[in-house]
């Protein structure tokens, strides 16, 4: 039986979890304990750290691991790189990981490989330049994900507070400011192996819009132009290959002005969180993403094959969107509807992904409008 470790153990990794079981492969998952919700499923579980990438290598050395992954989690993303760079095993390299998960080295790298994306600089240890910056601006943490932090600035005078409201919110207490790029924002799903990239789907997202930017909805297909499709793509095979991603998932995020311009935002090298990469690709297309993502941890790839052409997508719950509370609420299962849930009691102004009360996830023959 092969031996699988995941790095993380929260909601996200449960569906991880399920899919290695079912293929009949032994799990070792490793995070803390508390709201380790898949210590119950996994077949052993060790309340180690994501981010103690030497006590999780001792471990998948001593277990004889075949292959390590996790999925929608930014922070376990080097970990996964280091340890199958220390083993011998299927992932992309450490450093090129690192930078993945870093806002402001990975916007230099863009930069440097030609990768369209906003004007950007470092805020870190009090020190930055906005000379020849234009507002409106956008705050974030380096190093965060789930809108943690992320906030927009109108005016000069609310920047040092939206600085350190990000910085709070990073692991190493710095933030990124970049231009701000209005537009329509998408996300690109994608897999790869030994360097060559598949794109699977091309999200349309919905937001709270400004001043935190929270991810509302997500929709597949994307409704946008096939000319605009082809750019993001483009520019997708591009971001990948400034990261030097060669194995596994990546998300990568866009925004498109009126004038049909695509501005990389960031390329997560890991699902897309919010449902995208567990639930909405396998919905629209018929790929199931997470056994790819597994076959290629473990050494093995199946060119993928979209085998379905379905429209999915996820409504959250919040303050914002609350006039999808009836759907949550009613005893009635319509044909679309695949999943819905409580997140928790009440319902809030969203400042980030955390603040989400809920979700329902649909599949149609057309695209649900609330």
């Amino acid at each position: 039986m092969k031996k699988l470790a995941i790095i993380g153990a929260s909601y996200l990794q449960f569906p991880l979890v399920e899919k290695a079981k079912e293929m009949n492969i032994e799990t070792h998952c490793f995070a803390w304990e508390e709201g380790a919700v898949c210590k119950d499923i996994a077949d052993y579980f060790y309340p180690i750290s994501i981010l103690d990438k030497n006590s999780i290598l001792s471990e998948c050395k001593k277990i004889d691991i075949d292959g390590i992954v996790s999925i929608a989690s930014d922070a376990a993303v080097p970990t996964v790189s280091y340890v199958a760079n220390e083993m011998g095993l299927i992932a992309n390299n450490y450093s090129d990981a690192f930078i993945s998960t870093n806002k402001y080295e990975m916007r230099k790298r863009f930069h440097s490989c030609g990768v369209m994306c906003p004007k950007f600089t470092i805020a870190s240890d009090g020190q930055h330049n906005i000379t020849d910056f234009t507002f409106p601006l956008i705050v974030k943490p380096v190093d965060r994900s789930g809108s943690r932090g992320v906030i927009k600035v109108n005016k000069e005078r609310d920047l040092e507070f939206a600085i350190d409201r990000a910085k709070q919110a990073s692991f190493s207490k710095q933030a990124i400011i970049e231009e701000y790029i209005s537009g329509d924002e998408v996300s690109v799903e994608a897999i790869s192996w030994e360097g060559k990239h598949y794109i699977l789907a091309i999200t349309d997202k919905v937001t709270s819009g400004e001043p935190y930017f929270v991810e509302l909805a997500h929709h597949q297909p994307s409704q946008l132009p096939e000319s605009i499709q082809e750019k993001i793509k483009n520019e997708t095979l591009k971001a990948l290959n400034a990261l030097n991603v060669r194995y596994g998932a990546s998300h990568s995020e866009f925004k498109i002005t009126k004038d049909g311009d695509v501005y990389a935002v960031e390329t997560g090298v890991r699902m897309g969180g919010g449902f995208i990469g567990s639930d909405l690709v396998f919905l629209s297309t018929g790929f199931d993403f997470i056994k790819s993502v597994i076959e290629v941890a473990l050494g093995v790839f199946k060119e993928p094959v979209i085998s379905e052409s379905s429209f999915s997508g996820i409504y959250f719950l919040t303050e914002k969107t609350k006039q999808i509370l009836p759907i949550m609420e009613m005893d009635t299962h319509p044909d679309w509807l695949v999943r819905k849930s409580f997140l928790k009691k009440g319902l809030i102004e969203a400042e980030s992904c955390e603040d989400r009360s809920g979700y329902f996830i649909y599949k149609a023959n057309k695209k649900i409008n609330f």
